[in-house]
């Protein structure tokens, strides 16, 4: 199922789903960045809530997913942030309702729990992208936020995923192509799903990960967990995205030390025989590409190479009242 493009002048819905603001400016400066582009901005009730680490409770976390989902004035739904706390909110979010309300929902992280239940729940494509606090925010610049508009906003096919602004070296493990959907998020989340009722179905997929502060033992860990839960059985490649300040957290002590992040994922990745890509910029660095989950890809480990080869979004909309309107925010 795809969502229809956000349009000109459209409405952006943000929801909290994770952790808190870190200063309320954040929305403000996001807020702003959207108005001067022409667009709307729809805060949900809870996007100010804080509970220690969680951006208050998690039923009306939810509340405001769904509602945003819900409401017709809405074009696109954005999380706030990542951080933590998304997990708790799937058993409350209701599927039926964002089903019949297809539209797009952007977020990265921790929102990979909701990327992934949506998913197994609707079929709905999702597009992992930036946060709406980074959207006002001087660290994540301007490459990441154009491939963010390009990707929500143009119908067609996105074409071939670029290299790093900073660091052009697109990895491989293994050789040949492979075309099928593409699944993931953080590595951390998608163990999360493991036996819930929304589990991440890699069967006949591009598995997708990327993690951060996450050093090579625990990246062993999880691709253990999931190989063990037959996960990696079926896949018919891995793209891998910056690994970003995982390497910085290896320990002095030799036996944590003695694999880096590429030993392990050629230990755990170069026996399944499929074709492997790593270093794009998906994740948590300065450069992030927006890319649409559940769509068609084709991976090339000679070529060093991840197409998107479909186009994520349904270009048919009834909006030109909605388009016509004056940008205003509440």
């Amino acid at each position: 199922m795809k969502p229809r493009p956000l349009p000109a002048g459209g409405t952006i819905g943000v929801a909290a789903a994770s952790s808190p603001f870190e200063e309320r400016s954040e929305i403000d400066r996001s807020v702003r960045w959207y108005e001067e582009r022409g667009y709307r901005v729809k805060l949900a009730d809870g996007v100010y809530a804080r509970d220690d680490f969680v951006a208050g409770d998690a039923e009306a976390r939810a509340r405001d997913v769904n509602a945003l989902f819900a409401d017709p004035d809405v074009d696109l739904v954005q999380l706030l942030r990542g951080g933590y706390g998304a997990s708790q909110v799937v058993p409350h979010l209701d599927f039926d309702l964002i089903g019949d309300n297809p539209k797009p929902l952007v977020g990265y992280s921790d929102v990979t729990a909701l990327h992934v239940a949506i998913r197994q729940r609707t079929g709905l494509v999702t597009f992992y992208g930036p946060g709406f606090t980074g959207m006002g925010s001087s660290k994540r610049g301007d490459w990441s936020k154009e491939r963010f508009l390009r990707a929500v906003g143009d119908p067609e096919q996105l074409g071939e995923i670029p290299p790093r602004p900073d660091d052009p070296y697109v990895g491989a493990i293994g050789g040949g192509r492979a075309s099928a959907p593409l699944v993931g998020g953080c590595l951390w989340l998608l163990r999360e799903t493991l036996a819930t009722p929304w589990e991440v179905d890699l069967d006949d997929a591009i598995l997708f990960f990327e993690d951060v502060h996450c050093p090579p033992w625990h990246v062993d860990g999880m691709l253990t967990q999931l190989r063990n839960a037959g996960k990696l059985n079926r896949i018919k490649g891995v793209a891998i995205g910056e690994m970003y300040k995982c390497e910085e957290w290896r320990q002095p002590e030799p036996w944590l030390r003695s694999r880096s992040m590429e030993d392990v994922f050629e230990h755990h990745l170069g026996p399944l025989d499929v074709p492997v890509v790593h270093n794009l910029p998906l994740g948590h660095g300065d450069h992030l590409c927006t890319i649409p989950l559940g769509v068609t890809a084709t991976i090339d480990a000679d070529a060093h190479t991840l197409v998107i080869e479909e186009s994520a979004l349904n270009a048919r909309r009834e909006r030109s009242r909605r388009e016509q309107a004056p940008a205003a925010s509440r």
